[in-house]
């Protein structure tokens, strides 16, 4: 292969990695995933409400407005700007030295699990971790992100309207939207 029939194949190839990684980007992105499965979605606002306690410390809309005083002050997931994959992070991992647990049993204990840091290293940089309400599988991670992308990220503040869909019903919380 003389110098030009390479330089024509690597530009080839090149414009081929372009073209892949724009289609796994474009495969990965929120829009091109199917919608989750409503049962899905209903199970995991039951665990954000109950097993994960979320609600504690993002409220029962996920607004931040938090339903104990002394719980730490969490952000409203409603305008959250974080893809499926840094909610997930996020859930599995905690914040350390931010009050939000992290619900993956094996974190920080496991490198692999978030980003190769150990509890070791966190306690080196003087982070601390707030225990979980109860530690989540990973397949209760995943609905509780489904429920939040179906129900919360990105649909704005909560009114009436919001509120009898995210319950399913016209509940008695939903009263102050009225």
């Amino acid at each position: 292969m003389n110098s030009l029939q390479a330089r024509r194949y690597l530009s080839t190839a090149a414009i081929a990695a372009v073209i892949a990684g724009a289609a796994f980007a474009w495969s990965a992105s929120p829009r091109a995933q199917a919608a989750p499965d409503p049962q899905d979605v209903a199970e995991g606002m039951t665990i954000y409400r109950t097993k994960a306690d979320c609600q504690t410390c993002h409220g029962w809309a996920a607004d931040g407005r938090k339903m104990d005083t002394q719980m730490p002050d969490a952000p409203s997931l409603r305008i959250s700007r974080l893809g499926r994959a840094g909610i997930i992070y996020a859930i599995k991992c905690g914040r350390p030295g931010r009050g939000m647990p992290a619900f993956d049993r094996q974190a920080y204990k496991d490198p692999a699990r978030c980003n190769g840091t150990t509890l070791a290293d966190l306690q080196k940089n003087g982070q601390s971790l707030t225990d979980p309400p109860a530690t989540l599988q990973p397949r209760e991670i995943e609905m509780i992100a489904d429920f939040l992308f179906d129900k919360v990220i990105g649909k704005g503040p909560m009114d009436h309207a919001k509120c009898v869909e995210y319950w399913g019903e016209d509940v008695d919380a939903c009263k102050e939207f009225k």
